[in-house]
């Protein structure tokens, strides 16, 4: 290194520690203060760097590129940025600017059913199955109340229906095969049972307050109001009754009891049980009918020897020989209770209401030995060389197969089952068991309105015995 090329480094340095010197000197500036203005020299965005030579003067040494700044981030237009860039999903709807996205509706809870739409819903289903026997049982009931207030046209068509057009539906039904309902156990059969036994207590009420002549019904008009209630009672009433009595259920059987006190009839509770089943087709069963024997004959008998032999039954299995108050036999209640109806009835609709009563009773008692006369007529079991009867069975009852009066009567047609299985509910009870059981040639109603004539039940039903005993014989 030459002497002057010395000396111009030791200017240099010189010129850069004045320099250094200058900038401590010089006050910070403020924060608000702004940046000074880039040289003149240098061009936009490319700011120059000055090198100091050894003089005052200062010369561009080189030129340094910056990267330039960085834009101030905009987040919104990030945001729109990549919205644009990203690939749509599958089943997303893009939304409009400016428009917020509707928040997507919760589903609606499910409302849970009411109590009462829960028991609606529990008591349709106990009664479904038992809707063809409330239908038919109780059709007539409506045709009942508007005869007694109303007379007239309503009484002809309550009687029309107890009577021809059940007939017709029944023939007719039979001739084209339409069956009533076949047998099916059913626990909820008593409900039907409880509503047509508390039912019958209003309309015999009602037909004894208008039949009383507050009706106002002129002869004709009150011959078929008479003659429609006493059907009901009679078909309705009685076989609903003769189902209750049979029934563990002390509450139905009470009732069933109470439904024959009221039509004068409640011996039949404990004959029916006690003596009618135990001697069914043989001479000691009063309520069943020999060969040739007309109807006439059998009621002088049926009425007072099933009243006898049902209260001797009583006393035997009370095991009394005289009466005592600690355990009466019931024969106390069925006479006070029928002794306190008919003072009921005195009291509440007079003279002509007792007629009218004691004339409804007697018209239901002459249908249930009518019932009886049919079911057994002819039908005899025979004596063992032991010289004791066979047992009974199906061939010692008549069975009615028509679908509308089977309905009607909770298939009390169906009555040789009903003998071999008296505790079984009408639901469940078989027609023609093993196909042994005779069938009546019409329905129990009508061949009971047959048995009215002698005659012609002897012309139609002697005919049949015979054809069964030589049936038996082959």
């Amino acid at each position: 290194m030459t002497a002057g090329e010395s000396d111009k480094d030791d200017d240099m340095l010189a010129a850069i520690r004045f320099a250094l010197d200058e900038d401590e000197a010089a006050p910070a500036p403020s924060k608000a203060a702004p940046r000074p203005a880039p040289p003149a020299a240098a061009r936009p965005g490319k700011p120059g760097l000055r090198v100091i030579g050894g003089t005052d003067e200062v010369e561009d040494a080189a030129e340094v590129e910056l990267p330039e700044p960085a834009p101030a981030a905009d987040p919104a237009a990030d945001v729109k940025r990549l919205v644009a860039e990203s690939e749509p999903v599958a089943g997303c709807v893009p939304v409009a600017e400016g428009k917020r996205k509707p928040k997507p509706k919760r589903p609606p809870k499910p409302r849970q059913p009411s109590r009462l739409k829960l028991r609606f819903q529990a008591e349709k289903a106990h009664w479904r199955p038992l809707l063809p026997y409330a239908a038919a049982a109780l059709a007539p009931v409506p045709l009942l109340i508007l005869a007694a207030f109303f007379g007239g046209l309503f009484s002809a068509l309550a009687l029309l229906w107890m009577t021809g057009l059940t007939f017709a539906i029944d023939e007719f039904a039979k001739r084209r095969g339409i069956e009533a309902p076949g047998p099916r156990p059913e626990a909820e059969a008593n409900r039907l049972s409880a509503l047509l036994g508390l039912l019958h207590f209003p309309l015999l009420a009602l037909g004894v307050w208008t039949l009383s002549g507050a009706g106002g019904h002129g002869f004709f008009s009150w011959i078929a109001t008479f003659l429609a209630f006493g059907l009901w009672f009679g078909q309705v009433s009685n076989s609903n009754a003769h189902e209750l009595i049979h029934r563990t259920d002390r509450r139905l059987f009470r009732l069933g009891m109470w439904v024959y006190i009221s039509l004068l009839f409640g011996h039949h509770t404990s004959a029916h049980r006690l003596v009618h089943h135990r001697f069914v087709a043989t001479p000691d069963d009063p309520n069943t009918a020999a060969e040739g024997e007309s109807f006439y004959a059998f009621l002088l008998r049926a009425w007072p020897g099933a009243f006898v032999a049902g209260y001797e039954m009583e006393a035997n299995r009370l095991g009394q020989t005289g009466f005592d108050w600690s355990r009466p036999n019931p024969y106390v209640l069925y006479i006070a209770g029928a002794v306190g109806f008919v003072f009921a009835v005195t009291a509440g609709f007079g003279a002509d209401g007792l007629i009218a009563y004691l004339l409804l009773c007697a018209h239901a008692q002459l249908q249930l030995l009518l019932s009886d006369y049919v079911q057994h007529y002819g039908l005899l079991r025979d004596k063992l060389p032991s010289g004791t009867v066979m047992p009974a069975g199906p061939q010692h009852s008549w069975d009615a197969p028509h679908p509308l009066s089977g309905l009607m009567m909770l298939n009390a047609p169906r009555h040789a089952d009903h003998h071999a299985h008296p505790g079984r509910p009408y639901t469940e009870l078989t027609l023609s068991p093993g196909g042994r059981a005779p069938l009546l040639p019409y329905s129990l109603p009508a061949m009971a309105t047959l048995a009215l004539i002698p005659q012609l039940w002897h012309r139609v039903m002697d005919r049949r015995l015979a054809a069964l005993r030589r049936r038996g014989a082959a």
